[in-house]
């Protein structure tokens, strides 16, 4: 897993960052092709609007002269050149408009704006649209397009020339084109954030994965440990009573058979543990509460923890000034919880260990503060010191056993009773743990 692991991390990044590179040069090219395809598209409305304006407007008749031959005139004779109509005698600026409109819908380009202008034959404009002086200037971000109106085209016989222009711009164009690829956009976004997600959570998953294994492990060598001392202490105690001095002398036979019991009981504990770890795995922690005194729970705790206290030389200072101390809550459970917290000051101290237990009570909560002069924990160990199989690093300090389940079974339990807690933690100075736990209504009490 520690080889596999940076070289799948690796290929999933090579492949994300080619997929985004592929999907960039696949969108840069696609805006390049609307570009010109917009381009030719407008260009055909131009002539397709101005061919139309153009056979309006001459559809008036003129007057055509043979080019060769035919008919003579008189010095006397006038000929008069019959003009015709100009665009704007022909139609209204709402109406060229609406046949530029009909001639981009009909080339896909339905939802571009425009502005317009018809010129004369000496560039005057005979008519525009509202904004077309504003935008013909502007040719950084706008497209113009000049379509020239001419007469119908007839090699046969020569006609009097139109130089009528149309004149066609578009606002913007470049953002319209964008505009009109914004799905297109979209979709690829989000596919891109699909995939990033995805990527993300393969490598959350094998992070986890890699954790879990680290955990695992470190579980089995803790339980091997924990397991293999008592055992070995029981195997030397029965090897011990099988001495025949030992049988003959009824205090030594009662001392090793004291060991006995004791590490049986310290393994069975170690067992119980476990299975409150899976009875929190799949959820199944069941109070059965009862009123309970806090101060009388706390120091039936301390009585079970003597032994310790002694060979620590540990001095324990109770400042048991809770007026109120009466809750509701599961025996069993709160005293385990009460016996964690005890029990980890006094496995991550040092010398001259001096436990602080001190409550006072609020309108609705008593609080519990258990501190000590211990090793303390970095604030990386007090994020992490409610996770399950988490252990804090103790340093030079071997001689710290367990689990790493007691602080995941306090918050479980602490939890269900809806009772919060709190950790402060120095290292070098010690740790306090802050307990809130709810009081019993004063109607339960009655």
């Amino acid at each position: 897993m520690k080889r596999t692991f940076p070289v799948i991390v690796i290929l999933i990044s090579l492949s994300l960052c080619g997929l985004i590179i592929l999907q960039v040069s696949w969108f840069k090219n696609l805006l390049e092709v609307t570009r010109n395809q917009f381009d030719d598209n407008l260009v055909d409305v131009g002539k397709s609007v101005s061919m139309d304006l153009s056979k309006s407007v001459n559809a008036t008749q003129v007057l055509r002269l043979p080019r060769r031959g035919g008919l003579t005139f008189s010095s006397e004779f006038h000929l008069h050149v019959i003009k015709p109509p100009t665009v704007q005698e022909k139609f209204t600026p709402q109406e060229v408009h609406n046949r530029i409109r009909s001639a981009m819908d009909r080339q896909n380009l339905k939802h571009m704006d425009f502005e317009f202008a018809v010129t004369d034959m000496n560039d005057d404009y005979e008519m525009l649209s509202k904004n077309f002086g504003s935008e013909l200037y502007d040719t950084v971000n706008n497209r113009r397009l000049y379509a020239p109106i001419l007469p119908n085209d007839n090699p046969d016989v020569e006609e009097i020339p139109s130089l009528e222009h149309l004149i066609i711009v578009v606002p913007d164009f470049n953002k319209q084109i964008w505009a009109s690829l914004r799905w297109v956009m979209f979709g690829a976004i989000v596919f891109m954030v699909v995939i990033i997600a995805a990527f993300y959570v393969t490598v959350k998953s094998l992070l986890n994965q890699k954790k879990l294994s680290e955990i695992k492990s470190d579980f089995i060598n803790n339980m091997t440990h924990e397991f293999k001392t008592p055992l070995a202490t029981i195997s030397l105690a029965v090897d011990a009573l099988r001495n025949e001095k030992v049988q003959s002398d009824k205090e030594k036979a009662k001392y090793f058979s004291n060991i006995i019991k004791e590490e049986n009981i310290r393994m069975n504990k170690h067992v119980e543990t476990i299975l409150q770890a899976a009875l929190m795995e799949k959820q199944e922690l069941q109070l059965n509460l009862v009123p309970l005194q806090v101060h009388e729970v706390i120091q039936n705790v301390l009585e079970n923890y003597q032994l310790q206290l002694k060979e620590k030389d540990a001095d324990v200072q109770l400042l048991l000034n809770a007026k109120n101390d009466m809750i509701s809550a599961d025996e069993v459970h709160f005293t385990n919880l009460v016996s964690n917290l005890i029990d980890n000051a006094i496995k991550y101290s040092n010398d001259k260990l001096r436990i602080t237990i001190s409550t006072h009570s609020t309108k609705n909560h008593v609080i519990v503060r258990v501190a000590d002069n211990g090793i303390g924990m970095s604030k990386e160990s007090v994020k992490r010191i409610f996770e399950k199989f988490y252990r804090a690093h103790t340093g030079n300090l071997h001689n710290v056993k367990g689990f790493g389940l007691g602080m995941s079974y306090v918050k479980t339990v602490i939890d269900a009773h809806k009772g919060k807690i709190k950790v402060e933690s120095t290292p070098g100075k010690g740790t306090s743990f802050t307990v809130e736990m709810p009081l019993m209504p004063e109607e339960d009490l009655s």
